[in-house]
């Protein structure tokens, strides 16, 4: 092992950094894992500053797909878990692993730097460590994007964010501005207890019911993957299995698609549909002005509105870093697998990933494959004649470009920069990792 700091850093200790932690730990090596809250869970910590979930928040993905490779949820947890129950499997893991003794809380990162060889980090305390590497996994759905309207709009703005609970709904004409699963979600609620709900999309999107032929949506998905059936069978199988459980948008009053399924993120909603058919949801075109307490839109309609919600998506923000440390091309880091620098070999992101199904056991897999290379880079001898696992690995993450899609095309919008299919990463990553075995 080279002289130096022998501890590397993990930053959070939300879904990403636990198991990043956690296979650190199995590999044997030494770490630190620095909190800025007194808790772990980071977005599915209800209540606290960086999460952005509300009090009936579900997951979108199923437990199954979602669940750590080695951890899996509990048999009387829901196919779709509340949050809570999201939040107390973290915790589990967590204590399962040994993980708590390993992290610092109430402990903020303000920057992080290069510095001869190693990594520095300097606390909001002021004080500056050095460690042999550093992991980042922040997350990336706490900075809220906010849209740039003409106009003045003189009512109450939220992000989707900052809603927590309907009380601010009721008896409100509610505008929830954005299409994905937040806004989609959102938008049910209000139906419920708003006076009015007026949703505005930018284009339609094709709606996932959570349940198909009784099973959670992407378990029916999954199977397909399994079968290695092409693309363009994949959509037309899954498409005719929506329709035949669902019917088209357009026949709920909702805009038609204008793009192939799997083209945007998934939208899994079972009930958005119904409200827009029951009247209790009126959709509209994108904003054209904002006029005080009324709402203009492409269409010419106008809407008196009193509290507008942004389910605008989030920036990509790593505040502690600059952006030539981090590769940064076309919106976003570009790293290997979106994990890996294609110079810095002791600096990782977990967790920069949206991925088409649940994400804690990918990150699991991303946690893998950076403590296995971290391992081999402070092991392996470099042996004349032999080319070792982990300089393979430096060879290969040099080229950080790839196709994470599969073969398929992602709309061109800042949503979907970090989208990955995820049966293809999967499959990736299990490759990567079996060479450092």
């Amino acid at each position: 092992m080279n002289n130096g700091p022998t501890k590397y850093c993990v930053l959070g200790a939300g879904s990403s950094g636990l198991t990043v932690a956690k296979n650190l730990k199995e590999q044997g090596l030494a770490f630190d894992v620095l909190e800025r809250e007194d808790e772990v869970g980071g977005n599915w910590y209800y209540g606290r500053p960086a999460s952005s979930v509300y009090a009936s928040t579900h997951m979108i993905s199923s437990k199954r797909l979602t669940e750590y490779t080695d951890f899996p949820m509990p048999a009387d947890y829901p196919p779709y878990p509340h949050h809570a129950q999201v939040w107390e499997y973290l915790r589990s893991y967590a204590r399962a692993f040994g993980l708590y003794e390993h992290i610092q809380f109430r402990t903020s990162v303000e920057r992080v730097w290069p510095a001869d060889g190693h990594w520095k980090v300097r606390l909001a305390s002021g004080e500056e460590r050095v460690y042999r590497g550093v992991a980042i996994a922040n997350g990336h759905n706490w900075d809220p994007r906010w849209p740039n309207l003409p106009g003045r709009f003189d009512g109450t703005v939220l992000h989707s964010s900052q809603y927590k609970t309907p009380d601010v709904l009721s008896g409100q004409r509610v505008l929830v501005v954005g299409g994905g699963n937040s806004g989609c979600d959102i938008a049910v609620e209000s139906a419920l207890h708003a006076a009015r709900t007026v949703h505005s999309l930018r284009r339609g999107y094709h709606y996932v019911p959570k349940f198909l032929l009784g099973k959670p949506a992407d378990l029916c998905g999954e199977r397909l993957l399994r079968w290695r059936l092409p693309l363009w069978l994949r959509r037309r199988v899954s498409g005719a299995v929506v329709r035949l459980a669902a019917g088209r948008p357009e026949q709920y009053g909702l805009p038609k698609p204008d793009h192939r399924l799997y083209e945007t993120h998934p939208i899994i909603n079972t009930q958005l549909p119904y409200f827009v058919g029951h009247g209790r949801i009126a959709v509209k075109p994108d904003i054209a002005e904002l006029a005080g307490d009324r709402v203009r839109f492409a269409d010419g309609s106008v809407e008196p509105i009193d509290l507008i919600i942004y389910a605008t998506g989030f920036n990509i923000t790593l505040p502690f870093i600059d952006r030539d440390e981090l590769n940064w091309r076309n919106g976003r880091p570009e790293l290997f697998m979106n994990v890996f620098h294609p110079r810095h070999d002791r600096l990782c992101v977990a967790g920069l990933i949206q991925p088409d199904s649940g994400q804690f056991g990918l990150v699991d897999y991303q946690g893998q494959l950076i403590a296995r290379f971290w391992r081999a880079l402070d092991d392996e001898p470099a042996t004349a004649g032999r080319r070792p696992a982990a300089e393979r690995f430096r060879k290969l993450k040099s080229h950080p470009r790839g196709d994470h899609g599969h073969g398929i095309r992602y709309m061109p919008t800042a949503r979907h920069l970090l989208e990955v299919e995820h049966f293809s990463y999967r499959q990736r990553l299990q490759k990567l990792i079996a060479q450092f075995r």
